[in-house]
């Protein structure tokens, strides 16, 4: 429902409640319902949505909504003060001249005019309370949401930074890898040419993505690792694990190239005698993990690399505490994890 007629619907309410309560007290007090107590109920809502609408049109001519509590609560005073005794005043009038209940001339008396303005200022303040609160808490509502937006699309391009630096990346270490075969090996280094040339066509649909399936991230490390195979030849045995129920999972695209990237570089490529590189998508007590162990060790100096930075960003930004990134030494292995928890299956 808009706020207009969400306003509309509770001023009728509100002063309808209000006077069907007068007209019930009236009623008991005389035991008698007549056209002077009907019509003097009438003019109770009439008077009563009149006042406060003209005041409401004051409180936005004057932008009082934009006001803090401090200078607002004395303008709020005196406009119910004012508002009462024009209503009160009006209501008083007519009573006197129906000649009809509290203002008959016999007890026509400035206290009952001020008592009756008094209560009815109260009434008008609790109106105003009212008023005040609920466009309060729909300019909090507004700030909120547009707060969440500026997050968003901080994040959006915090995120597109991060992509634009992982192609760039991507493409220098593999034509890096390349690069020691043109010469010493062309039919290899050919071969390598054309599986870079799948890989960086892979890359390229999936690189302006914030998420992608793990079935498609397994395709671009497949093409990586067999890129990698052609020139460690022997010295690489990669293994995989897989949990073909996994394989529809959402994760941030190039996030096991990454650690499967670092573990060539940092592990195999380091070693004369080469090692294992094991690719595991598996389940786990929390939810599902993407874990690379590859031979070797990790070493007291930990440098993670652009990627695994990159990565670790785009999991705070994605995901916040749901997934999380992790490299420990298990007995030969440096094993290289990023688990997902429940709330993302």
């Amino acid at each position: 429902m808009k706020t207009r007629n969400i306003y509309w619907v509770a001023q009728f309410a509100g002063w309808v409640a209000y006077a069907t309560l007068l007209f019930i007290a009236i009623v008991t007090r005389d035991n008698a319902i007549t056209f002077e107590t009907v019509l003097s109920v009438i003019l109770w809502v009439v008077f009563g949505i009149a006042v406060t609408h003209a005041q409401r049109f004051v409180f936005l001519r004057l932008n009082w909504l934009e006001l803090r509590l401090a200078p607002l609560i004395p303008r709020v005073l005196i406009s119910s003060t004012i508002s009462a005794i024009v209503i009160y005043s009006c209501l008083f009038a007519v009573d006197y001249f129906l000649e009809y209940g509290r203002a008959t001339k016999e007890n026509f008396t400035v206290s009952n005019l001020v008592l009756g303005t008094i209560s009815m200022a109260i009434l008008i303040l609790f109106w105003n309370a009212i008023y005040f609160t609920f466009h309060y808490f729909q300019k909090s509502r507004k700030q909120e949401v547009s707060n969440l937006e500026l997050t968003a699309s901080n994040r959006e391009s915090e995120l597109k930074n991060l992509r634009s630096q992982l192609n760039p990346h991507f493409l220098f270490n593999s034509l890096n890898s390349i690069r020691a075969l043109v010469d010493i090996e062309p039919a290899k280094a050919k071969k390598s040419i054309t599986t870079l040339s799948n890989l960086l066509r892979q890359s390229l649909m999936i690189g302006k993505e914030n998420i992608v399936t793990v079935e498609q991230e397994l395709d671009i490390v497949r093409n990586y690792l067999d890129l990698e195979k052609i020139r460690f030849e022997e010295r690489l045995n990669v293994q995989w694990e897989i949990d073909d129920s996994l394989l529809s999972k959402e994760i941030p695209p190039f996030s096991v190239q990454m650690m499967a990237e670092n573990a060539v570089k940092h592990g195999i490529s380091n070693r004369k005698e080469g090692g294992d590189v094991i690719v595991s998508i598996i389940r786990s007590d929390v939810g599902f993990s993407l874990q690379i162990k590859n031979s070797g060790e990790l070493g007291t100096k930990i440098d993670l690399g652009v990627g695994i930075q990159n990565i670790k960003q785009r999991l705070k930004l994605q995901f916040g505490s749901t997934a999380k990134y992790s490299l420990v030494q298990i007995e030969g292995y440096v094993v290289a994890k990023i688990e997902f928890t429940d709330e993302r299956i």
